[in-house]
């Protein structure tokens, strides 16, 4: 194993030319980080997880009832033994072949089977109040973050000059302020690469993902060569987005539309702001032109590269999923509308307003008569039972 660990990290593939692990031992006038450090993160992000569940349940919720968000969960669709196996063994999306089988096999008329089963998929789905603890507990520790890196670049010199971030390397010491914040947002992201199999399901789970893993893989790796500066630059560039999403998130939740609005468009805004300008601008260039410059190349420059331009692929991605859905929502005069990156995820969560209706199944011929009557058109209640569907699909 050590010698798989030595061949691993060679020094002339991971550090500039003129610098050796040694280099990066610390010593009792200086810190620098070592690798061993990054154990920590694994009980840490433990840790981390264990207070959010622990949050959530006895600040998050009781805030929740407080604003009298709502605990339940959509409807649920009525017991019935032969549907419930059609929707777990085989189809949760039945064909119009199927519907047309299990019509007869019931004696219900399709619309009833169809509305069955979105209320059953809707029965899966989580509550509001459960989303509105996901975002209570991370807005509070992206805020918290966000507040403590601010606090420490101020004091830094490469705030605004971002040369320095890379002069005098490596010999740039490890204060305990940088240690504490680094392992802690690699805990964070460690923890959210595990929970987001538990937590809410949402439309970009692989996207999220991705990017959840390429933080860990930067963080480590940066924090393994002391490329300590670069990276706590590029949190703190990332954080201010993130907390106001989170708080529009949670003004939509508590139903507070027009306030939930307001920072949807200042997180579009500081979104495109910190990602398409100035990650390029702070981040990209620095690492492309800057390092080269004053610490020479090397070959693991190219992974870090690589990993930066992945990221930057997943922010133009997002960006253009924010400006799609505001210039859709504008153009049809329903601003209200808005849902991306979640933002507004509660409203398309639920397929249908048709799926509120609570009478129950109609036989064939009633369902008939219905339908001559012209109370139940073909695209459901004010025309958003074809929407909802699509809304589920993506």
């Amino acid at each position: 194993m050590a010698g798989i660990l030595a061949w691993f990290w060679n020094e002339r593939f991971w550090l500039p030319h003129n610098v050796t692990w040694a280099d990066l031992k610390s010593t009792e006038e200086a810190t620098f980080p070592q690798a061993e450090d990054l154990y920590l993160a694994f009980p840490l992000a433990f840790c981390i997880f264990m207070i959010r569940m622990v949050f959530e349940r006895f600040i998050a919720k009781p805030c929740a009832l407080g604003l009298k968000v709502q605990a339940n969960g959509p409807q649920k669709a009525q017991p019935n033994a032969i549907l419930e196996k059609v929707f777990t063994a085989i189809t949760k999306h039945p064909d119009e072949k199927r519907l047309e089988g299990l019509s007869k096999q019931l004696d219900w008329d399709v619309r009833s089977i169809q509305r069955w089963f979105r209320q059953r998929r809707n029965q899966e789905k989580p509550s509001t109040l459960r989303k509105f603890c996901e975002s209570t507990w991370r807005f509070t520790f992206y805020l918290y973050m966000f507040i403590y890196g601010v606090r420490l670049m101020k004091q830094s010199p490469w705030w605004w000059n971002t040369r320095q971030c890379w002069t005098g390397y490596p010999l740039q010491p490890l204060t305990p302020e940088l240690h504490y914040y680094y392992i802690v947002q690699l805990s964070f992201y460690w923890s959210l690469v595990f929970s987001q199999f538990i937590d809410v399901k949402r439309k970009d789970f692989a996207v999220m993902f991705t990017h959840h893993v390429i933080g860990v893989v930067l963080l480590t790796l940066s924090y393994t060569v002391n490329f300590i500066r670069i990276g706590v630059l590029m949190m703190c560039l990332h954080d201010p987005s993130d907390v106001v999403l989170e708080a529009a998130k949670l003004m939509n939740y508590c139903k507070c539309q027009r306030l939930s609005d307001i920072l949807f468009v200042v997180f579009a805004i500081m979104f495109i702001i910190s990602r398409l300008g100035l990650y390029p601008l702070w981040i990209l260039t620095s690492i492309l032109f800057e390092l080269p410059e004053i610490i020479g190349s090397f070959p693991a420059l190219s992974i870090f590269v690589t990993l930066l331009l992945i990221l930057q692929v997943l922010h133009c991605l997002w960006s253009y999923l924010i400006v799609k859905s505001a210039y859709k929502a504008i153009s049809k005069g329903k601003a209200g509308k808005w849902n991306p990156l979640h933002a507004s995820d509660e409203r398309s969560d639920i397929e249908s307003s048709s799926d509120e209706e609570t009478s129950p199944p109609h036989s064939k011929i009633s369902h008939s008569s219905a339908t001559t009557n012209g109370t139940s058109g073909a695209n459901g209640t004010n025309g958003y039972l074809t929407g909802g569907s699509s809304v589920e699909e993506h």
